[in-house]
């Protein structure tokens, strides 16, 4: 006589459908590290193009899928929701953001500064000559981008405020086409929208990021992905680091490379962008975030973010 009680019955019989299927599972268990990034994240792009880094993950039985954004905020929103694992770089601005929302996520790459690689540009008969000829003035810019900082420290150094100016919150596509229907008076923008925009059209160059805003730009995941995959991180941060050296030592293929996917940019355009990014893959160390928190102060005084945030109250993953 079966004197288990039914509910326990339930349970042995269910455990042993459960040991049934778990015999049925191959080995390793196929895993997927899901990449946001956009089009100017030129390293992720190459590794993308090349497949190297699929190739090294396939060694550790993971896939790799791939997810374009706009730009880098709404990437870090879906980051910290869970829809993918690792951001490819975003703009030093982006992650302030991220932290002002409740994010909890963790650096684990930077590139070294690029400040050339971002400018405030007119058109070249605009009557703008300088950056205090912004005051009152419609000016295109990436939210929460790399060029909102630099806008907003451009302004600081000409005596204005941020509420000096009208801003136009718009994508880079969408900031080019109203710049170039004069549907605006100045963009801020970076590469390779920067040298687009300066050989395509006649533009003069305010100021770029010397001196104001040093462009660095971060990778980051999860705080659970971290501490989970932590083998996963060295191999992309060793993948990244080698292709920015092969970037800056073979200037001519990478721009063969990223031409097409760039919008069919001319070779020319391509180095040229190219040139102004440093593409040096460096570890974050959590005390020296020192602009971090310069722009999320800044942000926080131009009334754009809607709390003070500590930037070094971080985590950081370590290579």
């Amino acid at each position: 006589m079966n004197r288990h009680h039914p509910f326990t019955r339930r349970l042995l019989a269910g455990a042993t459908l459960a040991l049934a299927a778990t015999l049925t599972l191959p080995a390793l268990a196929q895993e997927t590290l899901r990449i946001g990034y956009q089009k100017s994240s030129t390293l992720i792009t190459v590794l993308k193009t090349q497949g190297t880094l699929e190739r090294e993950l396939a060694k550790q039985g993971i896939d790799v899928t791939w997810h374009e954004f706009p730009s880098g905020l709404p990437l870090l929103e879906s980051l910290n929701v869970g829809n993918v694992d690792l951001s490819a770089d975003v703009a030093d601005t982006v992650p302030v953001f991220a932290q002002a929302a409740g994010a909890r996520l963790t650096y684990f790459a930077q590139e070294a500064p690029s400040p050339a690689a971002q400018a405030i540009v007119v058109r070249s008969d605009s009557t703008i000559k300088s950056l205090a000829d912004l005051k009152g003035k419609k000016v295109a810019v990436t939210k929460a981008a790399g060029s909102h900082y630099l806008l907003i420290a451009a302004l600081n150094k000409a005596g204005l405020k941020f509420s000096d100016i009208e801003p136009a919150y718009l994508t880079p596509a969408d900031g080019r086409a109203a710049f170039e229907n004069g549907k605006v008076d100045a963009w801020v923008t970076w590469e390779p929208f920067l040298s687009g925009v300066q050989r395509q059209l006649a533009t003069r160059t305010l100021t770029d990021g010397k001196g104001l805003a040093q462009y660095q730009r971060y990778y980051l995941t999860t705080n659970t992905f971290a501490a989970s995959h932590p083998q996963v991180l060295a191999v992309v941060f060793g993948e990244l680091r080698d292709a920015g050296r092969w970037i800056k030592a073979n200037p001519a293929d990478a721009a063969k490379i990223l031409g097409p996917l760039w919008g069919n940019l001319d070779a020319a355009t391509v180095e040229a962008a190219n040139e102004r990014r440093s593409y040096e893959v460096q570890s974050v160390k959590a005390d020296k975030l020192d602009e971090q928190q310069s722009i999320a102060d800044a942000f926080f005084a131009a009334g754009l973010l809607p709390k003070a945030v500590d930037a070094k109250d971080v985590a950081v993953w370590q290579p």
